[in-house]
């Protein structure tokens, strides 16, 4: 917890982090008047800004925090999860941008009712829709609430209910055309913000270089305590220096020295470290640095080769679903525009993610102490007061501060859209009024859940959402685009399946599954069994009912891959303009 200057600081980085968006979104939004404003921005948006505004909303507090924690924990394996980040993109410029912008849908239900013809699985995919930004929403605000309680200590949901009422404030006030602009502006001050530590961690780490393949476990380099905020399983490899105060083994202790070995320590204890002491390590992880350091043992519990590819379908397919994501190629004037900005996006990203891979690996020079939490988000945060004293530590502080906030409400803002304009143009009476009322119900209701959750790794939980999005939507896009076989009854079947499978799997995981066992590896890692459960149910029931196809699909096939100067393609005006 940072007290005093450094404390200022903070504080006023979150405020202008936070009022600079909403005011940004209402200089934006500011002749937002129309349902096509509020949904696509009326399709005005040019491509650069547009891939700005995409990398700002998919940039979420998994990446700002969550891939330097996994890297800093987890070592070579865990960069799968800035690799797929990023070519998720990859296949969405291949197989989904251009042919979606040219179906003129404004929403996933929306293309769905347009490619087969049902208003059934329109009203089942609103409902897949919702699921997703509401799963996807929820480590983004319980971020929020990490961030200003690792960095001020408060408590967790202030930092959710700052968010969540700004985030719901800028959508309310312009909609699509509000955040556009809003979003495009924080994906440069997160750039920054992640850019900056991470350059002076470097050069710090130049002139005082360690081996991050030591053999030994991490050491901390001062006399450290670590707070442990949720119940965590930790295994001691070199007990000398390591004492608990708290709760061990469901045992009350008060500074008792630890012996070697694997101990349950309790929530709200303390884990005291002497100076030079090595720091216990979460139990499933690597706990050395040759181990760290070397590929192939997973990302805790068994079956690592198994995760490991279970990750990279979930990572690589999960964005082709991510409903704001889709959202954004709406707003492209043709279909040439969203793959240009798709390809721009690509190039934003990686970009991006070099910078917090370098923090999770310094992380460990710096912050071992990180290792010993169920958590290691907290290594962004930390890092910079590790390696600079004064007001230089303290304004990079804050600068990772107002960066964090900024990752927070940029995808967050996207996801509420998403909400908002599924369920107001599905559920209610088309327009900026019903809009508005469900951006209203849409954040508060994920407020809810972040604040009766419990504390996950970020990017663990945006994972499962990946997860979640590659069994539902991912399927219904690319083979309502590329297949012709695809009917209405099928795709019902497939999304109903891979959302209740996929979503029974979040549930386990969240509640009750652990282990090493095949049932928790699956459970934790679901994508590489739902998602082809999810494609097979499609095919298979599609191929039972083909006597139901839609005798004009192939019409439908020629507007979303004929290019747009033969003038097949399709404009549509949402209902309430």
């Amino acid at each position: 917890m940072t007290t005093g200057t450094g404390a200022i600081l903070i504080i006023a980085a979150v405020v202008v982090a936070t009022v600079g968006t909403v005011a940004i979104g209402a200089y934006g939004g500011r002749g937002a008047r129309s349902t096509s404003d509020f949904l696509v921005a009326s399709r005005s948006i040019g491509a650069r800004w547009n891939a700005a505004a995409i990398a700002g909303e998919y940039l979420s507090a998994a990446s700002f925090l969550g891939v330097a924690g996994l890297v800093a924990k987890y070592g070579a394996d865990a960069l799968w999860y800035p690799i797929g980040f990023t070519a998720g993109y990859l296949s969405l410029l291949l197989f989904v941008a251009a042919p979606l912008r040219r179906s003129g849908a404004y929403t996933v239900p929306d293309f769905a009712e347009f490619r087969l013809g049902s208003l059934q699985a329109r009203r089942i995919a609103t409902v897949v829709v919702v699921l997703v930004c509401v799963l996807y929403l929820v480590p983004q605000l319980q971020g929020a609430g990490l961030t200003l309680n690792i960095l001020l200590g408060l408590p967790g949901w202030v930092g959710v209910v700052v968010v969540g009422a700004a985030l719901i404030v800028n959508v309310v006030s312009g909609g699509m055309r509000s955040v556009t602009f809003a979003q495009g502006v924080q994906y440069w001050l997160k750039l920054t913000a992640i850019a900056v530590p991470a350059l002076v961690a470097i050069l710090h780490f130049a002139h005082q270089p360690a081996d991050l393949g030591d053999p030994l476990p991490a050491r901390v380099s001062t006399a450290t305590a670590v707070a442990v905020p949720t119940e965590v399983s930790v295994t001691v490899s070199d007990p000398s220096g390591v004492r608990a105060s708290g709760t061990v083994d469901g045992r009350a202790v008060t500074d008792e020295p630890l012996t070697a070995g694997t101990f349950v320590i309790g929530e709200d204890s303390t884990i005291l470290l002497d100076s030079g002491a090595a720091t216990p390590v979460v139990s499933g992880a690597p706990q050395t640095g040759a181990q760290w350091s070397r590929s192939g043992g997973g990302l805790g519990g068994g079956h690592p080769l198994y995760q490991v590819i279970s990750l990279i379908i979930a990572t690589f397919l999960g964005a082709l679903g991510l409903p704001h994501v889709l959202v954004r190629f709406y707003t492209n004037r043709t279909g040439a525009a969203a793959r240009r900005t798709a390809l721009t996006v690509i190039v934003l990203l990686s970009g991006f993610y070099l910078f917090p891979t370098v923090l999770g690996v310094l992380a460990r020079v710096y912050v071992p102490q990180v290792l010993a939490t169920g958590t290691a988000d907290a290594a962004v945060l930390m890092i910079p007061s590790a390696i600079l004293g004064g007001l230089a530590g303290e304004l990079l502080v804050a600068l990772v501060a107002a960066g964090a906030i900024a990752a927070f409400l940029a995808t967050s803002s996207g996801l509420l859209i998403s909400i908002a304009g599924v369920v107001s143009t599905d559920l209610l009476r088309p327009g900026v009024r019903s809009f508005r009322i469900c951006a209203l119900a849409g954040g508060l209701i994920p407020m809810g859940f972040a604040l009766a959750a419990g504390a996950l790794e970020l990017s663990r939980s945006v994972g499962l959402v990946f997860a979640v999005s590659a069994a539902t939507l991912c399927p219904l896009l690319v083979l309502g685009i590329w297949w012709r076989g695809l009917t209405a009854v099928g795709a019902i079947a497939g999304l109903l399946v891979g959302a209740v499978v996929s979503g029974a799997a979040v549930l386990a995981g969240a509640l009750w599954v652990s282990g090493d066992g095949w049932a928790a590896a699956i459970i934790t890692f679901p994508a590489a069994v739902t998602v082809p459960l999810t494609f097979l149910t499609m095919i298979a029931v599609s191929v039972a009912t083909r006597r139901t196809l839609r005798p004009d699909v192939a019409t439908l096939f020629a507007r979303m891959h004929v290019p747009e100067r033969l003038g097949l393609g399709l404009e549509r005006t949402p209902a309430g303009d």
